[in-house]
């Protein structure tokens, strides 16, 4: 798996797990798990109205807003934070009971979970403009292109790379510098992922 291109209109659409709404699941590990038994998985789902989060036991999860005004999450002891569009990024274990409410109409996600003790994970925002390097010692990496504008990367030992607006790469064992580049500026979500 050195390099899987993620595409929401080529993923596989499934119910959430509590059967609340829609999720695209853009990669899992192992390739054939379930919701019960992944090792990491990567997904993205529309949410169009309030409700509870699905309980994933044992599971670290990250959770940014692609499109849309946002939502509230409220959290199981009482805190309250907002999630919005381009900004910051929720981190929780995937059996704490959390709600959203959404802040306008309908919102796109993006969800990175690894289970703990397995998989580790983080999750991060970076505002590309330009030329910027990307020092990666993960053994997989994730580029999400949140911009409506095509960006382009070049791997440690490779040519250079497209990656297309609203759509993702994960990447396997590209340790080193990766160069990105972007004419406009571009919200790039970096994700990275390590054993144990």
């Amino acid at each position: 798996m050195p390099c899987i291109l993620l595409d929401t209109a080529t993923a596989r659409a499934m119910p959430w797990k509590n059967g609340g709404g829609t999720t695209v699941e853009l990669a899992i590990s192992p390739a054939d798990a379930g919701l019960e038994d992944f090792a990491w998985r990567i997904s993205t789902a529309q949410v169009a109205v309030d409700g509870a989060f699905s309980s994933f036991p044992g599971i670290d999860r990250s959770l940014a807003v692609l499109a849309g005004d946002g939502m509230c999450l409220q959290h199981a002891d009482g805190r309250r934070e907002m999630l919005l569009s381009g900004d910051a990024i929720a981190v929780f274990r995937g059996e704490e009971a959390i709600s959203a409410q959404l802040l306008g109409g309908p919102i796109t996600d993006l969800n990175l979970m690894t289970r703990r003790g397995v998989w580790s994970h983080e999750l991060r925002l970076v505002r590309l403009q330009g030329e910027q390097v990307l020092v990666n010692d993960a053994e997989l990496l994730l580029l999400w292109n949140a911009a409506p504008e095509a960006l382009h990367y070049q791997l440690p030992e490779g040519g250079q790379q497209v990656l297309a607006a609203h759509s993702g790469v994960l990447l396997e064992n590209e340790q080193g510098r990766l160069t990105l580049e972007s004419d406009q500026p571009s919200p790039l979500y970096v994700g990275r992922m390590r054993r144990g």
